[in-house]
């Protein structure tokens, strides 16, 4: 170290020397040919101070860079030969006109970013290359190009996240590699197979986790010494370090650990007492006191495949995977992938985790089949469980109505049309007053289908929600929906129907699709006039069904349903292009507008129609 602290000096005292000689030679050489020009470069009669200006100059011209230095570090001659120092260099790139004379070259603290190809084509005799605390963070596979003689590569202290290792079939003679503390994350199978005189390899304090055991049976070292039957003597051996790097000690590193337990001379390890970083349950454990098991594919189990619970709690699923390593765990749900804050996974043994799924105040609309995936290296596997969710009030309600519950005294619920669109219709509903007496414990049950369905959707509503919105309709379909209190079936005035119109860009220049046509038994609406339609079609079912249906509608006589029935009609806009409901068996006519003045009748339920 002495000598490269002594190189400034000794080579600028050296430079001023030369100088000095040049100088004076080149006074004698002026002299000369001032005083006798044709006779000064004769070989009898040339100073000898003539002669070595001549000589250096001619060197000079031949090989200039012998006598040159890098602009901003030094050059100096020690035990290894004429060295290179740039220590704190405002580098970015390895300089291109390092002379050729160069032995050994230390560039530390000076930027550089990348080893481009080819950095040191000129300089072929170089053996020392040390390249320590800089910012190199790509090295390029033909870096090392023209370096046969190489023996020494240091460049610690850097950002290499990975090493193109075929690059070392440049420098067959290498035998001192050192990249510790670097960012190397992956030590590839063949990453040694071109360093057969290494001596000395330091990868400690790096980013390894998992290494194959086949880096080292692959290299020559060890090849050479597994293969020697007499003294190893005639073997060098290999320091090798490979501490403070984050180990996994899973399955997939079975095979490291078991060759670092029986390593031994040649190959010497710098730190024995290799500790592992993860699993959790393995944390600070040396090498030698962990047995590590082999590699499995996962094998998924539940405990309870088909759930039947009851709506409104909290549901929690919970499947079991047995792999090595640990796999990765997810949960789908009609094949679309669940949120991850509700799912948790945990070892709860060696090979054994634990996933659970949250499902927070589970509705009916949460049923169905949930898979628990789990995946490793060596393959998948996943286990399904079926999810029912009943009424709180039954545990076993089957798909549609069940038999009608005893009349509960005011358990009634009034249901009108509170907003229509073009997509479809928006329900509310209120409940009379013993339903209501508990609001926030109320529970109802909606039907929605087709008209002529013998099964209808189920939708079960919560405590504190009195709307519902009917949309995706078809169009000229008709639709029955009816509401109550419970799973009770539903009673009078519960239901409507309504068939959805037929040309649909017509009915959205209109704002309007839905057209109620029958309104069963005592249905209460409160839309405003013009909103709806009765259509011819319908009307002979309507005077036929629903008298006998309500029979508290017969309070009024034949003369108060016909009074209604033209109110209402009264009611539809004029410009309506629907048909209207004949009174006989006549044409269609429109409804007769009100002279001005005239009263009007009373305006009555339209439930009344009929």
């Amino acid at each position: 170290m002495s000598s490269i602290g002594l190189g400034p000096q000794r080579d600028l005292f050296l430079r001023q020397g030369r100088l000095q000689l040049i100088g004076f030679a080149s006074w004698r050489l002026l002299v000369c040919l001032v005083q006798t020009p044709a006779q000064c470069f004769l070989k009898e009669n040339m100073d000898p101070l003539c002669h070595i200006f001549l000589l250096l100059l001619a060197f000079h011209e031949i090989n200039p860079s012998v006598s040159s230095c890098i602009t901003g570090c030094s050059c100096s001659q020690d035990s290894f030969g004429r060295s290179l120092l740039c220590m704190s260099a405002l580098l970015r790139q390895i300089p291109a006109n390092i002379p050729q004379d160069i032995r050994k070259i230390r560039i530390e603290n000076s930027h550089l970013t990348e080893l481009p190809r080819g950095s040191f084509e000129n300089v072929s005799a170089l053996e020392y290359l040390w390249l320590n605390f800089n910012n190199i963070t790509v090295m390029h596979i033909r870096s090392l190009e023209y370096l046969p003689a190489l023996k020494e590569l240091r460049l610690q202290g850097n950002k290499l996240s990975s090493v193109p290792w075929t690059a070392f079939q440049d420098t067959p003679t290498l035998k001192i590699l050192d990249l510790k503390h670097n960012r190397l994350d992956v030590l590839p199978e063949h990453a040694l197979r071109y360093l057969p005189n290494l001596t000395y390899l330091d990868l400690s304090s790096n980013q390894l986790t998992i290494i194959s055991r086949d880096v080292f049976y692959n290299w020559p070292v060890y090849q050479r010494s597994q293969r020697t039957e007499g003294p190893l003597e005639a073997i060098s051996n290999a320091v090798l370090a490979l501490h403070d790097n984050p180990w996994i000690c899973d399955c997939r590193l079975r095979g490291f650990v078991q060759f670092i337990k029986s390593v031994g001379p040649p190959i010497i390890l710098m730190n024995s007492y290799l500790t592992c970083s993860g699993p959790k349950f393995r944390t600070g454990k040396f090498f030698h006191e962990v047995e590590l098991n082999s590699c499995t594919k996962p094998l998924t189990s539940a405990l309870d495949t088909n759930l039947t619970v009851p709506a409104g709690l909290n549901i929690t699923l919970t499947c079991f995977v047995q792999a090595s390593p640990s796999p990765a765990v997810w949960w789908t749900y009609a094949l679309k992938l669940l949120r991850a804050f509700n799912v948790s996974t945990e070892p709860i043994s060696e090979d054994t985790v634990r996933s659970e799924l949250l499902i927070p105040a589970a509705r009916p609309a949460d049923a169905g089949n949930y898979t628990c995936t789990a995946a490793n290296f060596l393959g998948n596997a996943s286990v399904a469980i079926s999810l029912r969710v009943v009424a709180p009030w039954a545990s076993t309600t089957p798909r549609g109505w069940g038999p009608a519950a005893a009349a509960e005294p005011g358990a009634h619920v009034e249901v009108r049309i509170a907003k229509q669109t073009v997509y479809g219709i928006t329900l509310e509903w209120f409940a009379a007053a013993a339903a209501a007496a508990e609001p926030g414990e109320t529970w109802y049950t909606l039907l929605v289908g087709r008209y002529d369905a013998a099964h209808k959707d189920t939708i079960y509503i919560g405590p504190g929600v009195n709307t519902y919105s009917v949309t995706d309709l078809l169009p000229a379909t008709k639709y029955e929906v009816c509401v109550a209190v419970r799973n009770q079936a539903p009673r009078k005035g519960q239901c409507v129907v309504f068939v959805t119109g037929s040309d649909v860009s017509q009915m959205e220049q209109r704002e309007k699709l839905i057209h109620i046509v029958v309104i069963v038994c005592a249905m209460v609406l409160a839309v405003p006039a013009g909103m709806y339609a009765c259509t011819a079609e319908a009307l002979p079912g309507c005077l036929a069904r629903c008298p006998a249906a309500c029979p508290r509608r017969r309070r009024g006589g034949p003369a108060q349903a016909a009074g209604s029935k033209e109110s209402t009609l009264d009611s539809l806009p004029a410009g309506s292009e629907d048909g209207l409901c004949r009174s006989d068996g006549g044409a269609r006519r429109p409804p007769d507008r009100p002279e001005p003045g005239k009263a009007r009748p009373p305006h009555r339920n339209s439930a009344d129609l009929y």
